[in-house]
């Protein structure tokens, strides 16, 4: 299952009590909202890129990092997916090996890359010279700032959803962040929380974040650029300048991917008469009812508001040291 619902429906959360708090922050968020949700998304999951190629079709398939052992399309064979990029052609799972800490911060570096890991006591200052330096871009400067508003709300609520940072008390079914649950917790998210809750459009939300245009300060707070400005002189360490090629390949393939992502994820939250689909049915052995019944029971709408409350609270800390907004 995508992550995609998820963090689409942590930033919408985060907005909704943003607004209210700081109504300047909110206008941002509100004007830029594909930006604001992209970055809740491909802000982050730089993996998002297909996993293989069906050789029956030639036609991409997956998602990059899940393993594929035959086409969806035909059952057939698969070949790796390779994104060619000016640092040599990649492997999703290369691609995640070399940027994905760097996005996540606090978890998902490389063993050679572990000691650039953030602490989480020490996000709210990354995160505010992060928005400090945006002050010296006045181009475009809105759209970016809410690019970084939703980038820190999935490196809040990812560390919270599985379990690397505490605050979210779940045990939906067999846990937290599951295999299992998972199927649950983006149907219930979508259907019961986005649709009826919300009135969220899926379709439309997704296909504007896919339109939104890579921003250079990710490849700022990623430190793939020459070293500059307050998070240089905060974070000193780990600045990969030559790098800057690949990554902006690798943003550029987000954008691409997503789109036929999106697709694959709208089709698996279709419900028929009431009724999701088999193959999601299989996975978390009971049928949507029971989906229903298992999410209320595990409380799971109240472990949003606390992913919410934690954005928010990160969102403070940031304000106090930065004042951008």
């Amino acid at each position: 299952m995508s992550g995609l619902v998820g963090h689409t429906m942590y930033a919408v959360l985060a907005r909704k009590a943003a607004e209210r708090r700081w109504p300047s922050l909110g206008r941002v968020m509100r004007e830029h909202l594909a930006s604001y949700v992209a970055g809740a998304y491909l802000g982050s999951d730089i993996q998002t890129m297909p996993e293989a190629v069906c050789v029956d079709t030639g036609r991409e398939v997956g998602y990059g990092t899940v393993p594929m052992e035959k086409s969806p399309l035909t059952g057939g064979a698969v070949r790796p997916f390779m994104l060619h990029t000016p640092g040599g052609d990649m492997r999703p799972g290369e691609v995640h090996d070399r940027f994905y800490g760097r996005a996540h911060l606090v978890f998902g570096w490389s063993v050679r890359e572990k000691s650039l890991m953030v602490p989480w006591d020490h996000l709210p200052d990354y995160f505010a010279a992060v928005c400090d330096d945006l002050k010296r871009e006045p181009q475009n400067r809105d759209r970016a700032l809410a690019y970084v508003m939703g980038w820190i709300v999935h490196v809040v609520s990812d560390s919270l959803i599985k379990g690397i940072h505490p605050g979210v008390d779940l045990n939906l079914i067999d846990g937290r962040y599951t295999p299992r649950n998972r199927p649950v917790q983006d149907l219930v998210t979508y259907h019961e929380i986005g649709i009826k809750e919300f009135s969220i459009d899926w379709p439309a939300i997704f296909r504007d974040l896919a339109a939104t245009p890579v921003e250079p300060v990710q490849v700022h707070y990623m430190r793939c650029a020459q070293p500059s400005g307050e998070l240089a002189k905060l974070f000193a360490d780990g600045w990969k300048p030559e790098a800057e090629p690949t990554l902006r390949a690798v943003l550029a393939e987000n954008r691409r991917w997503v789109r036929e992502h999106a697709k694959d994820v709208l089709s698996d939250m279709k419900l028929d008469a009431g009724e999701c689909s088999e193959k999601l049915r299989t996975l978390a052995g009971m049928n949507y009812a029971g989906m229903v019944r298992a999410a209320e029971a595990a409380r799971f709408r109240a472990a949003l508001t606390q992913i919410q409350e934690a954005v928010l609270n990160m969102f403070e800390a940031v304000h106090q040291r930065s004042g951008i907004w």
